[in-house]
């Protein structure tokens, strides 16, 4: 067989000469751009041609500091297309992540967006590696700033060679992208990304089996091209000829609903989060969302209720799925087999509300202290990954030997699976709460709250207790209309039946909002500092 190299370049070329009338939707300061695959493939040539010409050579980062937008598609494949490294930066970091991780990278180059540069400003004096900022705006002056030297990302495309091809001599082992951990703990952790595993993992978003990307959908990445390549979204999408829609800066849950609705979106990719919002806007106003074919949820566990009311309520199928950016991040997609379509509602929801079954290419166990577990769907263990787009090691961090051994990744998710090998992910090995000896899990807690009508948000965390060493304590969130009116035995009354007395939490915390980190998850870290004490003060009182 033919030894012909898979290089993230080549993925747009294909859609620049297939698709060349297909569209992508951007929207940004000033409002939405609409260009073609034709003419996003010219302007990413350009503009690999004007890095070159700030320097940038084979292996080398460049930074991107921006939201999801036309001018950071054309950087997915402008920076891998000419041989050298995109490193998409969590805006959403503190001041000192910011500057751990561009230094980490040794980033070259930064490409910001125009909202953002306050942010660059503040840690500027400490990046000793960069040697060029880009300025990404609409307008035609660059805006006051203290970065030097700056440049117009406009003004560099227009000076550049329209004729700069992307480099074919690469090694598909050759590193094309890079991102970090969003870091609960410690300094966030790189991980970096081969063109042959950003090729073969979008292959697999196009499997029927997994997300069915195809040249037929219009796709919305609500994740954040910062995190985790919008979950490798903008590479797959390219490929295939799919339209995409960038929501750009400051988007709301109004707005993805408009967007939803105006561009007819087929696929959308976001956080919980997201869609609990967008599910509070759908109640609220009136919008056609009837093109939808599927809303794909992954960063942490979807609340069951949740995927319910979008499917029964609005008629929107719900797609559950697992990942890290470790895994590139595609590992587990919750699909019904078809033998199981015949079941019932609630039968059907216990199945889809799991992770799901793991992606073709991969391999997995699920290892407990005595080894590996049964397929019972009961016994837990730590669940195990390995194949072709799951990172082996992070970018010079001595952390990775506790995290990758033997060939495996180990994910630090507490799993069961049953006897279809479904995998059902119980909590992070942090989050499990150990009360008297036996383990309770946060996720199935959390998930039963917010089945109740009242409730918007749920987080459920373990705070020490003398006796019985952890207890769980319910932090929730009430939706406008019953705040004030719900109070914390009517929701345990309403869990009560789901489970063991010893499981229910010994309180209910009433919040305006939970903490959440860069990416949308509940930082579970900063409820447990706020509520270390808590069992300890209400025995007191």
């Amino acid at each position: 067989m033919m030894n012909v190299p898979l290089l993230v370049g080549s993925m747009l070329e294909r859609a620049e000469k297939f698709f060349p009338n297909k569209k992508i939707i951007s929207r940004t300061q000033s409002g939405i751009q609409r260009f073609t695959y034709r003419e996003t493939a010219a302007r990413t040539r350009r503009l690999a041609g004007a890095l070159a010409s700030l320097g940038v050579k084979k292996g080398e980062r460049v930074g991107t500091f921006a939201w999801n937008h036309h001018r950071h598609l054309e950087l997915y494949f402008a920076a891998p297309g000419m041989g050298a490294v995109l490193h998409t930066i969590n805006i959403r970091l503190s001041p000192e992540h910011i500057s751990y991780i561009i230094n980490h990278a040794e980033d070259k180059v930064l490409f910001i967006d125009e909202d953002l540069l306050p942010l660059v400003e503040r840690v500027k004096d400490q990046l000793p590696s960069v040697e060029a900022y880009v300025i990404m705006t609409d307008k035609q002056e660059l805006p006051e700033t203290t970065l030097h030297p700056v440049f117009s990302y406009e003004a560099l495309l227009k000076q550049s060679n329209p004729a700069t091809e992307f480099i074919r001599e690469l090694d598909e082992n050759d590193p094309a992208g890079m991102c970090y951990t969003s870091a609960t703990t410690g300094n966030p952790k790189g991980v970096v990304y081969s063109h042959r595993a950003i090729v073969l993992h979008s292959y697999a978003m196009g499997l029927a089996d997994t997300m069915a990307l195809s040249e037929y959908d219009t796709c919305l990445p609500v994740v954040p091209m910062f995190h985790a390549n919008a979950w490798g979204l903008p590479f797959a999408a390219a490929w295939f000829g799919t339209n995409q829609v960038l929501p750009g800066p400051q988007f709301t849950p109004k707005l993805l609903a408009e967007l939803i609705e105006e561009e007819k979106i087929t696929i959308a990719a976001g956080v919980p989060t997201i869609w609990l919002g967008l599910l509070n806007e759908l109640e609220q106003g009136s919008y056609d969302t009837s093109s939808l074919r599927s809303i794909v949820c992954g960063g942490s566990a979807a609340p069951r209720s949740m995927i319910k009311a979008f499917e029964t309520k609005y008629k929107i199928p719900f797609l559950h799925a697992f990942g890290m950016t470790e895994t590139t991040p595609l590992a587990t997609v919750s699909r019904l087999k078809s033998y199981q379509t015949s079941l019932g509602v609630e039968e059907m929801l216990d199945i889809r509300s799991k992770q799901g079954l793991l992606v073709p290419g991969l391999e997995m166990k699920v290892v407990a202290d005595s080894g590996e577990v049964e397929w019972n769907g009961k016994d837990m263990g730590e669940l195990l990954i390995r194949g072709p787009w799951i990172a082996d090691e992070y970018y010079r961090d001595e952390r990775s030997e506790e995290a990758f051994r033997d060939g495996w990744l180990y994910t630090g998710d507490v799993a069961t699976v049953d006897d279809e090998g479904v995998i059902k992910l119980v909590d992070r090995t942090k989050d499990l709460i150990k009360s008297g000896g036996e383990w309770i899990s946060s996720v199935d807690l959390e998930n039963a709250i917010m089945a109740h009508e009242a409730v918007f948000e749920a987080s459920v965390i373990a705070v020490p207790h003398e006796e019985w060493q952890e207890r769980p304590i319910a932090c929730v969130v009430l939706k406008d209309a019953y705040t004030g009116k719900t109070c914390k035995q009517e929701l345990l009354d309403f869990i009560s039946p789901q489970f063991a007395k010893w499981w229910l939490p010994d309180d209910i915390v009433f919040m305006d909002e939970i903490p959440k980190t860069s990416v949308g998850k509940f930082l579970k870290r900063a409820l447990r500092e706020k509520l270390k004490n808590h069992l300890t003060q209400s025995t007191e009182a």
